[in-house]
C-alpha cells in the first residue's frame, strides 16, 4: 500500500496557546515560535495549552510564521509513540488526491488517476472531478474525541462557520440534475469512528437542513480515515455513510 511521504520530517513541539484563529504559540526544540494554524475554525472543544503537535517548516522566506502546525496529539507530551490528529485542512486535499491517483479509493470512484482539481460548479469550486463524479472534501475538526482530556472545554465554541458547506451541498445537488454523480467526502486525519449527525442546535440546524436536502437529491456521503505521523500519511480505511 502506497504512502504519502513528506519532503521533510515533521518536528515535534508543545502548544502553549492559540491567541487567535490563525496563530498557535509553540515551544519546539528550545524555541518559542508563533506558528501558522492551518484551520481557522474550531478544533474540538479543547484549550490549547500543553498539547503536543507536529510542525512543518515554511519554505517561503517572506512568510511571517516559520512553521505550520500540521497535527496535534491528545496523548501526554511524555509519551514516546503518540497518536496524531491532522488539522491541516488544505493539505487534506493533497492527500486525498494522492490516494485517488494511486487507485486506492476505487470502491468510492473508479478512474481516480484521472482526478482533476478545483472544478467550477455553479458559483462554487468543487475539490475534484473524476469522470462524471464531483467530489467535495471536508475535513471536520469540531468533533475530535477530546471529552476525556484534561483540557476539555465544553463551552469552547469559537470560530464556527458553515455557509461554505451549505453552499457546496446546494451546488452538488444541482450537479445531479445535469447527469453527474456527487460525493461529499468526510476526511479525517486520524482513525475516526463513522460520522453521526449530532443533535442540532440553533447554529447547526441550517446545515442539517441543507444536508437532508442534498441526500434526498442523491448526494452520497463517504468517509475516509487517514493516519499522519512525522514521516507522512497513510490510508487507514474508507466507507460509505448513511446519515439519515
Amino acid at each position: 500500500m502506497k504512502r504519502y511521504i513528506f519532503k521533510e520530517k515533521l518536528i515535534e513541539g508543545i502548544i502553549k496557546s492559540r491567541p487567535n484563529r490563525f496563530i498557535m504559540v509553540v515551544d519546539s526544540q528550545g524555541s518559542v515560535l508563533r506558528c501558522h494554524c492551518p484551520s481557522t475554525g474550531r478544533i474540538g472543544s479543547i484549550s490549547f495549552n500543553g498539547i503536543s503537535c507536529l510542525l512543518s517548516k515554511s519554505i517561503s522566506k517572506n512568510r511571517k510564521t516559520p512553521c505550520t502546525v500540521e497535527a496535534i496529539s491528545l496523548d501526554q507530551p511524555g509519551k514516546k509513540r503518540k497518536d496524531w490528529i491532522g488539522i491541516n485542512q488544505n493539505e487534506a486535499n493533497r492527500y486525498v488526491e494522492f490516494f485517488l491517483k494511486n487507485g486506492m479509493l476505487g470502491e468510492m470512484v473508479e478512474g481516480g488517476e484521472r482526478a482533476v482539481r478545483e472544478r467550477r460548479l455553479g458559483n462554487s469550486r468543487i475539490d475534484f472531478l473524476v469522470g462524471d463524479t464531483y467530489i467535495e472534501v471536508k475535513t471536520f475538526l469540531m468533533y475530535i474525541p477530546c471529552e476525556n482530556h484534561p483540557n476539555y472545554n465544553k463551552h469552547n465554541s469559537g470560530f464556527i462557520h458553515f455557509q461554505r458547506l451549505i453552499d457546496h451541498f446546494a451546488e452538488l445537488s444541482k450537479s445531479l440534475r445535469a447527469g453527474k454523480r456527487a460525493v461529499l467526502l468526510h476526511c479525517y486525519l486520524y482513525d475516526a469512528k463513522p460520522f453521526r449527525v449530532p443533535n442540532p442546535d440553533r447554529r447547526t440546524i441550517r446545515i442539517e437542513n441543507a444536508a437532508r436536502a442534498a441526500m434526498r437529491a442523491g448526494v452520497e456521503n463517504w468517509q475516509v480515515n487517514l493516519k499522519i505521523d512525522e514521516r507522512g500519511v497513510s490510508l487507514i480505511r474508507y466507507f460509505p455513510l448513511n446519515l439519515f
